[in-house]
């Protein structure tokens, strides 16, 4: 059976399979965002900047292979998979009408924090994103496990048709295989926040537009209509199934785009088609991550530190993402203590282990002292306080 511990401030019994995964990602996540503060570096391949030693074209490599589009798909798994478990639990106790209620109410106050945090510390935003996305799919969560893979195979093919042309159409009005960065150096707080206030509504569309994340999400409560992130024994072959049929696919998927600028340089458009083709396969790496943990929760023990500790971040993981999206913010931006323009490809990923090490320890010791996650504690007091 999959291990499961007690939270010692619950005394709840909580599943190792959904804490690691959620820790592991703020990490994936950490390494997808620090890439775009390295402003004084020329860009490479899309949201990559370019290597200058053999040891930096190896760091991109595994990062188009294993994090880009990869992270954010796993985090929708994950959020959908939420959304499931806190229907059924609410479900039981106060109906369905009151359970919609609950997670509509979560949503609208996930797009608040993430707008605020968004307009005032200009970090990248996904808290918007996934607050839209629940309040468009929460009817959902009443239908069966086939109805909700039905749908997600639709929206992937709706994507599977918009997607590549639209990035092909971008590269070409752009004439370039890397997005422009946006930062000069010259940036400080006061002159930018206007500009970051009123990009708030723009946000979310974008990332929905360019970087779909509805599909992940529907896959995400697919899986938490089958349980199987909690009670991964009822479903080892699926999970094997999942595992190595969504990595590979993940894989071969980011091929094309690891080619480009290195051993081949296509036209724009074909260059755009290919990360086209990133994104959608990135839908599969996002499945296959959630379905790699679950097979991880039969076998991993609540013992030793490293496994305490990821398990302690998974379990307040909007505490540490905000965390970490301020931390990127302040130590690489121009408005704070800019070293985002000292950095280069290694020594960003070098940043980025440390700084989930660091907050690994900060999670690992309020675990210890029992202390919860503040903003867990404040989403859960504003979304039940009027129950």
């Amino acid at each position: 059976m999959a291990d499961l511990y007690t939270d010692k401030i619950t005394n709840k019994k909580r599943a190792i399979s959904l804490d690691i995964a959620r820790g592991s990602m703020l990490f994936l996540i950490i390494l997808a965002h620090i890439p775009l503060f390295l402003y004084m570096i020329e860009p490479g391949v899309i949201t990559k900047v370019a290597g200058s030693t053999p040891l930096d074209h190896f760091l991109n490599f595994l990062m188009e292979i294993i994090v880009d589009n990869r992270a954010r798909p796993l985090f929708a798994i994950l959020f959908g998979y939420g959304l499931v478990m806190i229907y059924r639990k609410q479900c039981e106790r106060r109906g369905a009408q009151a359970a919609h209620r609950i997670i509509k109410r979560r949503c609208w106050y996930l797009i608040l924090f993430g707008a605020i945090l968004a307009g005032l510390a200009g970090v990248q935003d996904i808290l918007m994103s996934y607050g839209i996305a629940g309040l468009l799919l929460v009817s959902s969560l009443k239908k069966d496990s086939h109805k909700i893979k039905k749908y997600a195979i639709i929206s992937t093919i709706i994507c599977f048709f918009y997607i590549p042309i639209l990035w092909g159409g971008l590269l070409i009005s752009m004439q370039s295989y890397g997005l422009p960065i946006d930062l000069t150096g010259q940036e400080t707080y006061l002159n930018t926040i206007l500009d970051r206030l009123i990009t708030i509504p723009i946000i979310p569309l974008f990332t929905h537009f360019l970087f779909p994340v509805i599909p992940s999400v529907l896959m995400g409560i697919w899986l938490g209509k089958l349980n199987v992130l909690i009670d991964p024994q009822d479903h080892i072959r699926l999970l094997k199934q999942l595992t190595i049929g969504c990595l590979t696919l993940s894989f071969v998927g980011a091929i094309p785009l690891v080619l480009i600028n290195d051993v081949w340089f296509p036209s724009y458009f074909t260059a755009g088609t290919a990360y086209g083709i990133h994104i959608l396969t990135g839908f599969a790496g996002g499945v296959g991550y959630a379905a790699l943990f679950g097979l991880l929760g039969l076998g991993v023990k609540y013992r030793g530190v490293i496994v305490k500790a990821i398990t302690s971040m998974g379990k307040r993981s909007l505490t540490f993402f905000v965390m970490h999206e301020v931390l990127i913010v302040v130590l690489l931006s121009p408005i704070a203590f800019n070293i985002g323009a000292s950095l280069t490809v290694t020594t960003s990923v070098i940043l980025g282990i440390g700084m989930w090490a660091v907050t690994l320890s900060i999670a690992y010791f309020m675990d210890r002292r029992q202390i919860e996650g503040p903003l867990e504690k404040y989403m859960h007091y504003l979304t039940y306080k009027e129950l």
